[in-house]
């Protein structure tokens, strides 16, 4: 009797376990279906440790990079991405999609990257200027950072070129304590200044904001004015929206929430704007002042954005990434100016004096 007692147990155990393994096959089946490459954590390390913020910010960073692609995807049909996995021997690495010479989108890029290991020095020196009092052991940092960033560059004058990021960094320092901050934001930079475009945009931001604070939206637009600024041209990069950064109050899963508030509204902010002027008809002289406006953008990441500069101080880092926001197509005259009272005239006095989109 205890045999056969044991012989149903056996059966029962390795019926469970089967069904167990069926199950996890079908929830991988699933994830796979939701993202556009497997997550770099793992997914099983991902499952095991899903109550822990890391692993739900990555978790978020990748529905957020599959959600984008597929919305851009869905207007570009006769264009796919780019699927690329890369892994980083420092600890960690990414996904980088990348669309590229569409009829739409000239270059749309949508990042993940999940990286980890000790923060070099000249990192560590830029974050302690922004007022970080990071106290290494033995001269080392260990760090842990996330994030999904994007940037799209339309074929159409009239669609304007948007970004977005949004990530969450954690820093061990010698005592064993944990610093953490998220930081990120949305902006818009159209070649021509379309007012309900711009009123659109800035009302699905300030409505993300508004779900938790509404002292958020005039705070984090006023920082995304200041921050893109093109100092030497004495001008902004595009028409702003919202950023910030070193984000830690007033908790963890606050701050949270309201990064998955933001990055939920990428696609409504944008979308809507790339399907209303996708067919518009241009002239050569309209596509002459993008390539200009595209100038101006590379002229700012390569000198000022703060990403772009601490990617390129993280030992390992993947260069064709980081600088993927860089337009297929730029241009720079000699002493261009816009005749007065031109379209071209119209935008650059909104990039000298930024404009309130939503009182």
């Amino acid at each position: 009797g205890a045999l056969g007692g044991l012989g149903l147990a056996l059966g029962l155990w390795r019926r469970q376990a089967a069904l167990a393994a069926a199950r996890e096959n079908e929830e991988e089946k699933e994830l796979r279906q939701r993202f556009m490459a497997p997550p770099v954590s793992g997914l099983r390390e991902l499952r095991r440790r899903r109550r822990e913020l890391r692993s739900r910010m990555e978790l978020l960073i990748m529905e957020t990079q599959a959600e984008v692609c597929r919305a851009l995807a869905a207007l570009d049909p006769g264009a796919s991405f780019a699927v690329d996995s890369w892994e980083r021997k420092e600890g960690g690495g990414g996904i980088s999609c990348v669309l590229q010479d569409g009829d739409v989108f000239e270059k749309a890029g949508v990042n993940v990257s999940v990286v980890s290991g000790l923060l070099s020095e000249e990192a560590a020196r830029q974050m302690r200027s922004r007022g970080k009092s990071l106290k290494a052991k033995d001269g080392k940092l260990p760090f842990c950072a996330m994030g999904v960033s994007s940037v799209i560059h339309p074929k159409n004058p009239h669609v304007p070129t948007m970004h977005f990021n949004y990530r969450y960094f954690e820093i061990e320092e010698a005592d064993g304590t944990k610093q953490w901050w998220f930081g990120g934001g949305t902006d818009l930079t159209p070649t021509y200044l379309n007012e309900e475009d711009a009123v659109h945009f800035h009302k699905t931001l300030k409505e993300a904001c508004d779900k938790h604070d509404p002292k958020l939206y005039p705070k984090y637009k006023k920082w995304c004015d200041d921050y893109f600024y093109i100092k030497h041209r004495g001008e902004r990069r595009g028409i702003g929206g919202i950023f910030f950064d070193d984000m830690d109050s007033p908790s963890k899963e606050e701050v949270f929430q309201f990064v998955k508030s933001c990055a939920k509204a990428v696609v409504p902010c944008y979308i809507p704007i790339v399907k209303k002027h996708c067919h518009d008809s241009f002239t050569p002289e309209e596509k002459l002042w993008q390539q200009l406006r595209r100038g101006r953008y590379v002229e700012f990441n390569l000198v000022y954005d703060r990403g772009t500069k601490f990617g390129l101080l993280t030992p390992g880092s993947r260069i064709e990434s980081i600088l993927m926001s860089l337009p297929l197509t730029a241009r720079w005259e000699y002493m261009h100016t816009p005749p007065e009272s031109s379209k071209e005239a119209e935008i650059l006095e909104v990039l000298r004096n930024p404009k309130d989109w939503v009182h």
